[in-house]
């Protein structure tokens, strides 16, 4: 199943005409968690071929209107579709009255079970199956959380290694369930046909100064989401108004381990793209994308 980043929108505080107001929607494995939903990202979910009963989460950082605004439609069109499965709501506690101004911002029939579950502190929100979901507190001038995602490590199989030791079908499942497989008289362990896996990893950081908390959530994963609202000539008014230059985000980036680098949520003032990965390639050699509205970016593939 798919692991895949699909972009909604990359537009800081205001629209473009090539840049919608925020939106991301992260499809891992059965889960589709749809970050900061800013306005139009109904629209754009119709654009990029993705229906609201994909939506497992609804992850809101904070409550500025470029990030939020787009929350009314996607809660309705939950009801509207007859989406049968829960959602769940994490967004800052402290914005709890601004969420239920947005989830009954006009009439309709709900029937959607969205279930609210706000976030107060730094610590794990929810394991769930394919890992655990963990918020941080950001630095900006209203309350924000950012988010990682977590799996569990694991184990791959060793083909040479089982067909050595006569496994094969269903005894791989057993084995992998009960982590010993007695074959012709002799006990084969996990361990001795598999070799260590190690979860896939996954952040996604908006509007923030620099903090601890950012390399918190960077700290080792496969794909760091993450805002570069300034380019480095404005950095002071990155500062001022809270939030991360193009480099800055690389500094993270190859400061924290991170594979894949996803900037995005650009200021109106820079219309050429192309600067913001120039900025981030001086400081980090891995690889950058320059988010795209509509574009699906995939998770690294798992290091063998």
């Amino acid at each position: 199943m798919a692991r895949e980043l699909v972009v909604l929108g990359t537009a800081s505080q205001a629209p473009t005409r090539t840049r919608n107001h925020n939106g991301y929607l992260l499809r891992w494995d059965g889960q589709g968690f749809l970050f900061d939903p800013g306005e139009g990202t109904q629209r754009q979910m119709l654009r990029a071929g993705v229906a609201v009963s994909a939506v497992t989460r609804i992850c809101l950082t904070h409550f500025h209107g470029d990030h939020c605004l787009g929350l009314p439609g996607v809660i309705q069109r939950l009801s509207l579709d007859g989406v049968a499965h829960p959602v769940v709501a994490h967004y800052p506690a402290s914005g709890q009255e601004y969420f239920a101004r947005l989830r009954h911002a006009s009439a309709f029939h709900e029937v959607a079970d969205l279930r609210e579950e706000p976030v107060e502190r730094d610590g794990v929100l929810a394991s769930i199956p394919g890992g655990t979901l963990e918020a941080r507190r950001l630095d900006h001038p209203v309350e924000a959380f950012g988010y990682r995602f977590v799996e569990p490590d694991g184990r791959r199989m060793l083909p040479e290694r089982l067909a050595a030791h006569g496994i094969a079908g269903p005894d791989v499942g057993r084995l992998q369930r009960e982590g010993v497989l007695v074959v012709d008289g002799r006990a084969v362990r996990l361990e001795q046909v598999s070799a260590p896996r190690r979860g896939q990893r996954f952040a996604f950081v908006m509007d923030t100064r620099l903090c601890d908390a950012v390399h918190a959530l960077a700290d080792g994963v496969d794909m760091l989401v993450i805002e570069s609202t300034f380019l480095d000539e404005d950095e002071a008014l990155a500062r001022a108004y809270g939030h991360l230059t193009a480099r800055q985000a690389a500094s993270v980036a190859a400061s924290c381990g991170v594979r894949q680098l996803v900037l995005t949520h650009f200021s109106q003032r820079y219309p050429d793209p192309t600067r913001f990965a120039a900025e981030a390639a001086a400081v980090f050699d891995g690889e950058i994308v320059v988010a795209q509205d509509l574009a699906r970016v995939p998770l690294p593939p798992r290091r063998s």
